[in-house]
């Protein structure tokens, strides 16, 4: 297995050694972002910033405007707040062609605690115009949608885990934007789930189904744009869906998804994810079944939301 930030930093020196257009902007965390494999192999590609976002975010922006397709490097959680402001004004306002690679989103990132994690970023994200919002689920996925986003016309935000996950996809995945993916088939529950939390929520389907609970697994690695009509079909006749996300339980998957079944669907909504809080520094195995995130939780919070639907 490789963690995202592994691909990444890979992917970006492949592409960046035979296309000019690709450059890769580093808040003076590559080592941690993986960004120090583009400073190795393609040099010519990289720059390094140091402890100012901001000001990346602004150089990013001249770039673009000058035939580059740069790539900001750094923690989600600088991203999406601290240079917040200038991607808003500089990459979404004017729809330039900037990759926000946000690494070490979500709840785990190596036990920096609540002032490092990004369990906000998707609700920030995805309701800024013009913004397309990603997550992949493994290494695979990851590597498909970094292909897809270097020729993308416009702004891209791409949700980057810390650690590695086991693989829901393999080589063969072709990464379709806004489209659902159905990786079970179950008539018991419908479980959707979005980025690496989709690799847990596969094994506690494996879980539910050494109990004679068949469930269906849809992940959903285009946050926005999201083919709302392709899910309602996905889901089909399913009266009750349970979203897992390893995010806030407010704005992320489960509000997006609440938001469709409100306006277009028949079905009630269960949301798993992290409650109205910041978290804490701990290792992953203890945030994650503190939390609920971890396959055995996750499992138990569907059996539970089964019984309570009857």
């Amino acid at each position: 297995m490789k963690a995202q930030r592994q691909v990444w930093g890979e992917t970006l020196a492949e592409l960046a050694q035979v296309d000019s257009r690709v450059v890769v902007l580093d808040a003076d965390l590559a080592t941690s972002t993986r960004a120090d494999i583009v400073a190795d192999k393609a040099p010519h590609a990289f720059i390094q910033i140091g402890i100012a976002e901001q000001n990346m975010v602004g150089m990013a922006f001249g770039m673009s405007t000058l035939g580059y397709r740069p790539w900001l490097s750094t923690f989600g959680v600088f991203l999406t707040h601290r240079a917040l402001d200038q991607i808003r004004m500089l990459v979404s306002q004017t729809k330039a062609p900037v990759r926000i690679a946000a690494a070490y989103s979500g709840l785990l990132n190596g036990s920096s605690g609540k002032t490092h994690q990004d369990i906000e970023d998707l609700a920030i994200m995805r309701a800024m115009p013009n913004m397309t919002v990603l997550a992949p689920a493994d290494e695979f996925e990851a590597a498909a949608i970094i292909r897809w986003a270097a020729e993308h016309d416009g702004p891209v935000y791409i949700r980057f885990a810390r650690d590695a996950v086991r693989p829901v996809f393999d080589a063969s995945y072709t990464f379709v934007p806004a489209q659902p993916v159905e990786l079970l088939a179950g008539p018991d529950i419908t479980l959707i789930s979005t980025g690496v939390q989709t690799s847990r929520t596969f094994e506690a389907a494996q879980l539910l189904a050494a109990d004679g609970i068949q469930a269906q697994l849809i992940h959903l690695p285009s946050i926005k744009p999201l083919d709302e009509a392709a899910l309602l079909s996905t889901v089909g006749d399913a009266k009750h869906v349970i979203t897992v996300e390893d995010h806030s339980r407010i704005g992320g998957l489960g509000g997006l998804i609440a938001e469709i079944a409100a306006t277009a669907g028949s079905f009630r909504v269960t949301r798993i994810g992290l409650d109205d809080r910041w978290a804490e520094s701990a290792p992953n195995d203890f945030l994650l079944d503190k939390y609920g995130l971890s396959p055995e939780r996750v499992a138990d919070s569907i059996r539970g939301a089964l019984k309570q639907s009857g």
